[in-house]
């Protein structure tokens, strides 16, 4: 319904998914396929419509406070209190919605015309922290305690 519009001003699609389907995530089935799909789509429009001068691009936000997704998937502590997985967070932090906005605004400016067909990860770098076996932020604030542990000390 879009697309003559998008050519015509040579425009710009962006495209919400999520980081969860880079990897397994328990109980995620379903809403990791959609996003691998959105991903997908996005790649497309773009090989297809780069030529008409149209970028298609992703926005995959990480863990972002005051959201549907943090107060219903964040588990539960016994204080009635929700774990929001921030110490899984290179930057020690939720994301804010501001930030994901903000990541819009430049995949729509001109600073980013030579962008296209790919997925922006606003995650405060979790996306590096998981795959690692070994715990996280102690890896880097505790080399020692993290030889031990490799060593079988811990």
């Amino acid at each position: 319904a879009t697309l003559n519009h998008v050519r015509a001003t040579r425009g710009s699609y962006i495209h919400i998914s999520a980081t969860l389907q880079y990897r397994g995530t328990p109980s995620q089935a379903h809403v990791a396929a959609a996003k691998a799909g959105v991903d997908g789509i996005s790649r497309v429009l773009a090989v297809e419509e780069g030529p008409r001068g149209v970028r298609s691009n992703v926005i995959a936000p990480g863990l972002t406070d005051s959201t549907e997704g943090i107060s219903r998937l964040g588990a539960r502590k016994s204080d009635g209190s929700v774990e929001t997985g921030e110490s899984l967070v290179p930057l020690q932090r939720l994301g804010k919605s501001i930030e994901i906005a903000h990541a819009a605004v430049f995949l729509f400016s001109e600073a980013a015309n030579f962008i296209t067909g790919q997925v922006l990860a606003v995650d405060g770098g979790s996306e590096h922290t998981r795959s690692t076996p070994l715990p996280y932020p102690i890896s880097v604030l505790d080399p020692e305690g993290v030889k031990s542990m490799i060593r079988g000390k811990l």
